[in-house]
């Protein structure tokens, strides 16, 4: 008898687990896109600036920004126009389907043996596509 409540104990666990799995959906094929947005704050318009993309297949592309600083002081210019393309790169990447999934922003400032006054800002659009 103990054998018999044990084989149908082990066909309930099984049939239960059966169960819970085929409701289970399967996972969706998601495609990334990474934007990296790095400016420079070098004095002197000394710095190189960029937006560097990846897509989904590894695919590379580099686009020159303007440094936030010209030998003037900080231009508002060269600001501007590295707004109106990150803009359109977003705008662009938003129109071809990609879902802005995180932002990542950063920071550095070089300091100590002279490195005052150097420094970027660095920021990281994740996209996704399902």
């Amino acid at each position: 008898m103990k054998k018999i409540t044990y084989i149908l104990l082990a066909l309930l666990v099984v049939a239960s687990a059966g169960v819970l799995y085929s409701f289970k959906s399967p996972a969706p094929n998601e495609k990334w896109y990474q934007v990296t947005v790095i400016e420079s704050v070098v004095p002197g318009g000394g710095g190189r600036s960029r937006m560097i993309s990846q897509d989904e297949n590894g695919k590379m592309e580099e686009i020159k920004l303007q440094n936030f600083f010209s030998l003037a002081g900080i231009n508002f210019t060269n600001i501007k126009d590295n707004d109106v393309k990150i803009t359109q790169k977003i705008t662009d990447l938003t129109n071809e389907g990609w879902e802005l999934y995180n932002v990542t922003s950063g920071v550095y400032a070089g300091t100590g043996n002279g490195g005052g006054g150097n420094g970027i800002f660095i920021t990281r659009y994740l996209y996704k596509k399902v």
